[in-house]
């Protein structure tokens, strides 16, 4: 499974409606090589279903991932930071092993 956090729940529905996606629209998050640590994280929003992706509701919020990214991905929770200080978009991945400073890669 991979959860949305409330913040991150408010924001994507922000995005949704200054960019004035369809409800057809669902937030895809992927794991590509790459980073400080070996992995990192792609987030965008997406209206095509591909083979063996793999969709979760969560918070009222559609997540697709491909099955690949998913096994980094399990029990992941997608959290969203604002403000002066805030980092975006995030995840909190208990898979994960150790991250890089500034939390965009990771290793398992």
């Amino acid at each position: 499974m991979l959860f949305v956090a409330d913040s991150a729940k408010e924001r994507i529905a922000e995005i949704i409606k200054t960019k004035n996606l369809e409800d057809s629209y669902f937030v895809r998050v992927s794991v590509t090589s790459g980073g400080c640590s070996g992995l990192s994280y792609k987030m965008d929003f997406d209206n095509e279903n591909k083979p063996n992706d793999q969709i979760f509701d969560d918070n009222g919020v559609r997540v697709v991932t491909d099955l690949k990214s998913f096994l980094y991905l399990c029990n992941t929770t997608l959290e969203f930071s604002g403000g002066l200080n805030g980092k975006g978009f995030y995840f909190n991945n208990p898979n994960a092993a150790r991250s890089c400073g500034c939390g965009e890669s990771f290793a398992v």
